[in-house]
């Protein structure tokens, strides 16, 4: 054959191979553009829902001690910002069967609290009428419980606080490591360095059981609907298991949506941040002593400031309410 005849036999063999390796270019950018897009909005999402956290939660029927994390958590806002930003971002918030079909790939949220953590996911129980009833609620609050081979027990929290209970003495304390440690014979509140490595692997496996136990449970009910995808728990790092157990926060999941040739899986440790309280104030209110935090519109005369409300009322201020705070 003359040499163009050999040029357009070669072009006949491989224009099927240049058709599909660019049909597998094509939808591998496609891929990666709704990689991208799904990570974005569930980082926003997730954002959103830790900074609602506290919006409108009553800080003061939490227990007033100095550490600045230990605040009240409005979960119920958190997990709407949650929803909210997730279907705006995916472009389906007036669609309400497409917000089913995405919530189908979403196995567990959980919210990291001060002394415990909570998980919102799909539960299944029988109605008044006997029909099956399904739908994503809180579950109980889980705390950060651990036991040593004394048979002492400490519930931990984000900080140095901590609960325990004493077995020699067969008495509960309840405290700053130091404080506590020195009142008790539990060898680990008297080793710093000990003790906080066991607080955080203590936190991490807690939150990371109940989160696989939700998971698998959420396998067996989306199994019904002929999803094939095996939700898993995935692996994070140290690193960033260590910035979840520091404040408290959100962590969400999306896992098994189809996108090209294999499925959408990633997490998200949204916005764990320091919430600083406001300062409390300690000032005269005629012949009585009282404070209040600096956010309350008072003006009586203020005689000093203190960090924590438990300060306060040892120097002998009594409480004020603001006059706008929620009962």
């Amino acid at each position: 054959m003359r040499l163009i005849e050999w040029a357009i036999v070669g072009a006949l063999i491989f224009l099927p191979f240049a058709t599909v390796n660019r049909i597998e270019v094509e939808t591998q950018r496609k891929a990666l553009l709704s990689e991208l897009r799904y990570n974005t909005a569930l980082d926003a999402a997730v954002d959103d829902a830790a900074r609602m956290l506290t919006v409108n939660a009553n800080q003061q029927r939490e227990t007033q001690y100095e550490s600045a994390k230990r605040v009240a958590l409005n979960k119920d806002e958190a997990i709407a910002a949650f929803y909210r930003t997730l279907y705006a971002s995916f472009g389906i918030a007036d669609a309400p069967v497409a917000q089913g079909v995405l919530n189908r790939y979403i196995p567990a949220i959980a919210v990291i609290g001060y002394d415990g953590f909570y998980v919102y996911a799909e539960e299944e129980w029988t109605g008044a009428d006997g029909s099956t009833e399904r739908k994503p609620v809180w579950g109980a609050k889980r705390p950060y419980a651990y036991a040593d081979s004394s048979g002492n027990s400490l519930s931990f929290t984000l900080d140095d606080f901590v609960l325990a209970y004493d077995a020699g003495s067969r008495s509960w304390h309840e405290g700053l490591r130091a404080d506590v440690g020195q009142q008790t014979n539990i060898a680990l509140l008297k080793d710093a360095e000990r003790f906080e490595q066991v607080r955080r692997s203590t936190i991490v496996r807690a939150i990371e059981d109940e989160l696989a136990y939700r998971i698998n449970k959420h396998n067996e009910s989306v199994s019904r609907y002929g999803f094939s995808y095996t939700f898993t728990l995935p692996t994070i790092s140290q690193e960033e298991w260590h910035n979840t157990v520091d404040d408290v926060g959100v962590l969400a999941f999306i896992q098994g949506i189809p996108m090209g040739g294999k499925f959408y899986n990633n997490y998200a440790l949204g916005g764990s941040r320091v919430l600083k309280k406001p300062e409390i104030v300690g000032a005269r209110k005629g012949s009585m002593k009282v404070y209040y935090r600096s956010t309350c519109d008072f003006t009586y005369p203020v005689e000093e400031t203190f960090s924590s409300e438990k300060a306060a009322a040892q120097k002998g201020y009594m409480p004020l309410g603001c006059p706008d705070s929620p009962s």
